[in-house]
């Protein structure tokens, strides 16, 4: 009789092994190398994404990263916090406390709780060391190039992917549907911990849903490298819902400071274009 389950088992084995791996290699990389392979990553990002530089966004970004960083982090790292001046919606996390969120992301935002859910995932990654993973995998790809992958499309071109190396139509920077689950655990733990109110995290891929039904070319760079959005809003919200409704009672939803920032925002010049890969 035919063992039609034994090459599945030995699939499963070789996944197993393969995650094993692979976190086993993040776990052997300690944090002074991990914070050395971020501040490299961050020098190549500043060279190749524009950063808005407005002192009040800027200072606005790192308070509220902090307030979350805060509560997350058990490893004492310095932390840094930036907004990418990009139409396109997206954040990205570099190992060791970088994390970059797009202009047109917090644009989006309504509120103040929706774009910490956010940052609170990207802290998550972080935490997790889901990041250092990810640049292992990704070693023939410098840090700027990833990042200028992940928060833009500038590299949806077939020719930009032949001409950096990124392996057919596949989305290199993208993190497994197990890592945005768990990131996304942690950010709903990270806002309640810092006294922000949680459900921004499901309101905010319910806008970036209801977008990619409106305006979807905007929020291509998100869903590639984001996927599973509807069931990220049931697990969130479920989630929440474990919560005493007493502790979430008083838990902040906005503030005037995040309302000045986005009025900042949308009085600047408009977002340059992506500039080509490797200009």
């Amino acid at each position: 009789m035919v063992n039609f389950s034994a090459p599945i088992e030995r699939a499963s084995r070789c996944v197993a092994i393969c995650t094993f791996v692979l976190v086993a290699a993040s776990c052997a990389v300690s944090t002074q190398q991990e914070v050395q392979m971020g501040a490299s990553y961050a020098a190549q990002i500043d060279t190749q994404l524009p950063i808005v530089r407005d002192p009040l966004v800027v200072s606005y970004i790192n308070a509220l990263g902090n307030q979350l960083a805060k509560v997350a982090d058990t490893r004492g790292l310095t932390w840094h916090f930036a907004v990418v001046d990009s139409k396109e919606v997206n954040a990205f996390a570099v190992p060791g406390g970088w994390i970059y969120v797009n202009r047109g992301l917090v644009e989006r935002a309504q509120t103040m709780n929706q774009l910490a859910g956010v940052v609170g995932h990207e802290i998550g990654h972080v935490t997790l060391r889901h990041t250092v993973q990810q640049m292992q995998q990704s070693q023939e790809v410098n840090g700027g190039l990833m990042a200028l992958c992940t928060l833009t499309k500038v590299c949806n071109s077939g020719a930009a992917q032949a001409g950096i190396n990124l392996g057919g139509s596949a989305f290199f920077a993208s993190f497994s549907r197990q890592d945005e689950a768990q990131a996304d655990d942690q950010g709903v733990k990270n806002t309640v911990n810092a006294g922000i109110d949680p459900h921004g995290v499901p309101e905010m891929f319910r806008i970036l849903l209801n977008e990619r039904k409106t305006n979807p070319s905007a929020v291509d760079a998100w869903f590639a490298t984001h996927p599973g959005e509807e069931d990220r809003i049931t697990a969130t919200t479920k989630q929440i819902s474990l919560y005493p409704p007493a502790q979430l009672r008083n838990l902040q939803v906005d503030s005037d400071a995040f309302q000045r920032v986005k009025r900042r925002l949308l009085s600047l010049p408009p977002s340059p274009a992506p500039k080509p890969v490797g200009k």
